[in-house]
């Protein structure tokens, strides 16, 4: 007999996996289905094995500077296939805990690509070409994203890297090119600039990271510059080329003209695009634009019975958020009723300095008429950061000016990935200006920035003179 499921999901990503687990704990009976492993992009090819090799950079940074702080070193080195080993235990340690959990809630694992053809039903195709269908109740689709491709020349030849392989590379290059100035470029320029690779990175917008506030990225800008990245804005690559000697050489069409760009290795790093692959919208009449899936706010599409969430559908493209919305898709999968907020999204990118927003950037909130106050507080002013030896970078904090509501903050520094979730929960919760402010924070820390922020949109820093 055919076992049937409650909820079946198809990918095992961040979206994908907490659903199956929420599902299971809400009384349903789970399959999950995955091609790979467990995990998806984010933990074996995005967030977790970048995060680690952003660790390595920092200590190699942390010890160039060694001297700065009286402890004299001598004889260091990059082995950076002991790198690349400490990332892959780290991914597998993850996966591994992963298995676990699917075995703890009782979520049986099919591998294999999951296709969706109609209601009620997902075929799973192994990798020998058999097919085992799996009846279901409700159908969570999680099936992620692809890496976005770029009509140019040349940059279909093997040798060209995307955030996949070049994760596997055996040793630092000494040069890179990176053609996309958003999250992904920026994090692997940082990683390679501080390794010692000569970067440049090529943005077609007029700036690098567009979802950050303005303010944090002109600021971001010279300390990259100071690192050795080349920056290149409202520029386009036209053609990659492969010397015959091996490298690259790329013509790039910039405000003043072309430009000729040679580098040991290219990277491209232009985006995601959501992943349909066994998704068979026109069988299912699923309601699909630009790409992806269409969700209302329940993350139901427009078919009975079939979600989806994570990057298929289109929408940020961050893990924290796949992983809110199979919360959400599952708990509506399981009888609940859910909506989905997006009101407190915080964006971490982990280039050095770090950078972090959540909320409204200054730009927004002018676009949206509102009438606000902003404030910002420099990490040279914070006793944490200097004895860090970390002092570059600010915390900006807008508030709307009649209530003191605090409505957006953008962190670039010293672990500003972390310092942005009390400023989350700040929005989240409605806070204001003062309520952050008299919020006793303890001292020598890297949180008192978020609160002296807080009080120049009051007055003034207490700390600024």
């Amino acid at each position: 007999m055919t076992e049937k499921f409650d909820v079946t999901v198809v990918g095992g990503g961040p979206g994908g996996y907490v659903a199956a687990i929420k599902a299971a704990r809400l009384g349903g009976k789970v399959a999950l289905v995955e091609k790979d492993r467990l995990g998806g992009t984010c933990l074996n090819r995005g967030c977790i094995p970048t995060k680690a090799m952003v660790k390595s950079a920092a200590l190699w940074r942390e010890m160039q500077k060694a001297a700065d702080f009286g402890i004299e070193v001598t004889g260091m080195r990059v082995n950076f296939s002991k790198v690349l080993a400490r990332k892959a235990a780290i991914v597998d340690t993850l996966v591994a805990g992963i298995e676990t959990l699917m075995k703890r809630n009782k979520i049986t694992v099919f591998s294999g690509i999951g296709q969706v053809s109609q209601p009620g039903k997902v075929t799973v195709l192994g990798e020998d070409g058999s097919e085992q269908d799996i009846v279901t109740s409700k159908i969570i689709v999680a099936t992620g994203s692809t890496m976005a491709r770029i009509p140019v020349s040349g940059l279909d030849m093997p040798g060209i890297l995307t955030s996949d392989s070049i994760l596997d590379l055996k040793e630092v290059p000494e040069s890179l090119l990176i053609i996309g100035g958003g999250v992904i470029g920026v994090e692997f320029a940082s990683i390679f600039s501080t390794f010692g690779t000569q970067v440049t990175v090529v943005e077609m917008l007029p700036g690098i990271l567009p979802q950050v506030d303005e303010e944090i990225t002109r600021r971001l800008r010279p300390v990259f510059k100071k690192a050795g990245i080349n920056v290149l804005t409202g520029a386009k690559v036209k053609e990659v080329r492969e010397l015959p000697d091996g490298g690259y050489e790329a013509t790039v069409e910039t405000a003043r003209g072309e430009q000729s760009v040679t580098s040991s290795k290219v990277l491209l790093a232009a985006g995601r695009v959501p992943n349909m692959e066994g998704i068979d919208t026109g069988r299912l009449g699923l309601e699909v634009d630009k790409g992806a899936i269409v969700v209302d706010e329940r993350m139901q599409t427009n078919v009975a019975g079939i979600y989806a969430v994570g990057d298929v559908t289109g929408g940020s493209m961050l893990a924290h958020v796949a992983s809110f919305e199979g919360i959400v898709a599952a708990e509506n999968a399981m009888g609940k009723e859910t909506v989905v907020d997006y009101g407190t999204v915080p964006n971490c990118i982990f280039c050095y300095p770090e950078v972090a927003g959540v909320g409204l950037t200054e730009k927004e909130a002018r676009e949206r008429g509102l009438d606000i106050v902003k404030s910002s507080f420099p990490f040279t002013a914070n006793g944490k950061a200097l004895t860090l030896g970390e002092t570059t970078g600010t915390v900006k904090l807008i508030a709307e000016k009649a209530s003191g509501r605090i409505i957006g903050g953008h962190i670039m520094g010293p672990h500003a990935t972390d310092l942005i979730a009390e400023i989350a929960l700040a929005i989240k919760a409605g806070l204001t200006a003062k309520d952050v402010a008299e919020t006793i924070h303890a001292h020598p820390t890297l949180a008192e920035n978020v609160m002296e922020a807080a009080h120049g949109l009051l007055d003034k820093p207490l700390h600024l003179a």
